[in-house]
């Protein structure tokens, strides 16, 4: 049996790669560079030599491509105990700023492929299966000049609660996780920066964020919130009216503008 990793070349992607190659799984990885699955599959395999790693290059946000692999991996019959849905894209720009194509684009590679994914599993579960779909911090209120990006983790989110709670009984733990920045791009680097002390104290490394994620799917956690200063700014900022909220938001996002995919 398999743990399949979506966005496994990415910080993130990485740091569940070889932190589930150390505790002995085969892995199934995707990514849309055959060249970056390559090299990150030598990687593994050169730390962990007894680690069986297969590699599938895909695009998720493509229909063709995201079909085209769950086709070949029933053909295989591929069983996974765990999948770990990490890929995304977080673009952050005003909603006038997307093109038609843009929007589909986020859409599908945040939440399409998500939900077609886990479909998948449960069909290709073996006797338990786990289930880790890596949402945000963003998506747990409305950001204006961030809106698609956390709507769609807000709504990831909500599946993942409805799912866990659909396959009780089935040998199913579906967990939601909602980092806050992970220090995996200079870009992200430079945000946390700019957001002083608290940005230093609220980001967690990739590898963190992953341990604790595999922690809280095997305890079959509804929800993980990594980091006691994440926990803390959820906890405080539900005494703030919404308002209040949109206006702090939009006023800081709104000078940012990144569309890197």
């Amino acid at each position: 049996m398999y743990t399949m990793i979506t966005g496994a070349t990415g910080g993130l992607g990485r740091a569940f790669c070889f932190l589930c190659a150390s505790e002995g799984d085969k892995l199934l990885l995707t990514g849309r560079s055959q060249e970056k699955l390559l090299s990150l599959k030598e990687e593994i395999e050169s730390r962990y030599a007894q680690t069986e790693v297969k590699i599938y290059p895909a695009d998720l946000s493509d229909d063709g491509s995201r079909y085209a692999l769950i086709e070949k991996l029933t053909a295989e019959g591929v069983v996974l105990r765990r999948l770990i849905n990490v890929a995304g894209a977080d673009i952050q720009k005003g909603f006038e700023e997307y093109s038609q194509e843009k929007i589909s684009f986020q859409c599908r590679v945040n939440f399409e492929s998500v939900l077609a994914l886990c479909r998948f599993a449960l069909d290709r579960k073996g006797q338990e299966l786990e289930i880790i779909n890596v949402s945000s911090v963003s998506g747990i209120y409305p950001m204006p000049y961030f809106a698609v990006y956390s709507a769609l983790k807000g709504a990831l989110t909500s599946f993942s609660q409805a799912l866990r709670e659909e396959t009780k009984g089935k040998g199913v733990r579906v967990t939601a996780v909602l980092p806050g920045a992970m220090p995996t791009r200079e870009d992200i680097k430079e945000q946390i920066k700019g957001q002083g002390l608290w940005g230093r104290l609220a980001a967690k490394s990739p590898e963190f964020v992953a341990q604790k994620s595999l922690q809280a799917v095997r305890k079959n956690k509804r929800k993980l919130i990594p980091g006691f200063w994440n926990k803390v700014m959820n906890a405080g900022t539900k005494l703030v009216p919404l308002p209040l909220k949109l206006k702090f938001i939009a006023k800081r996002w709104s000078k940012i503008s990144k569309d890197a995919f």
